[in-house]
């Protein structure tokens, strides 16, 4: 019961922050910015103002799948967003290019994300299986499959964790940037492009709430397994 109520409670947190992304999106990309930029010239002009020269810009279809691709510096931008004006485009674009600058400022958190990539996947995996194979096919001692468990989201926790100041500082420097420069007038537009960045950034604390909550889960497992072995 508890871990049924555990999913469900999960699974509504995070199609929550889902809604509310995809509802601020669709709200402000109907908002034109006064400057009449393109996202990919707001974020050609950012990356030139950091002195950013090794990265390229690139249009991509599907619908919010921005990203900055570390390893092979490249921008991705969602067509909408690449060719939009919108206040919301403008937001999305300036926000992967503040991973960019983090990239070439070696900003510490970003630097932890990249290296705990690979041990993040495999711990991902490792949650996915264990229960069917362990749990359900009795390939592992119960206690072993609960401690895989507890550290496959221990380590899944800490890689959400570190993702939150990475996030939270990209946001920040986007919208920073966008006012600096005039891409955004204060006001109206600027209010609205921070709705959209805000309600992105609730995707991460739901993640990282999530998984703490299975890490919990199982950690209490664990030590309710001790204490009846005592």
């Amino acid at each position: 019961m508890t871990m049924l109520l555990l999913f469900l409670g999960t699974m509504a947190l995070s199609l929550y922050a889902s809604m509310r992304v995809k509802s601020a999106y669709n709200q402000y990309s109907k908002v034109r910015a006064s400057s009449g930029y393109t996202g990919a010239e707001v974020a050609q002009r950012i990356l030139d103002l950091n002195n950013i020269r090794d990265v390229s810009i690139h249009a991509a279809p599907g619908h919010l799948i921005d990203h900055y691709d570390p390893s092979n510096r490249r921008l991705v931008l969602s067509e909408e967003n690449y060719y939009g004006t919108s206040v919301a485009a403008l937001g999305i674009s300036a926000h992967e290019c503040g991973h960019a600058i983090q990239h070439k400022q070696l900003y510490a958190p970003l630097q932890w994300r990249m290296a705990a990539v690979g041990i993040t996947q495999i711990a991902s995996q490792v949650v996915m299986w264990v229960p069917l194979i362990g749990l359900f096919g009795g390939f592992f001692p119960y206690k072993l499959a609960i401690t895989i468990m507890a550290l496959g989201f221990g380590i899944m926790m800490l890689f959400q964790l570190v993702t939150l100041p990475v996030e939270f500082d990209a946001t920040a420097r986007a919208k920073k940037v966008l006012a600096s420069t005039g891409a955004v007038a204060m006001g109206g537009e600027y209010n609205a492009m921070s709705k959209v960045l805000d309600a992105a950034a609730l995707t991460y604390v739901a993640a990282f709430v999530s998984t703490l909550g299975y890490l919990l889960y199982y950690v209490l497992q664990l030590t309710g397994m001790r204490s009846s072995d005592e």
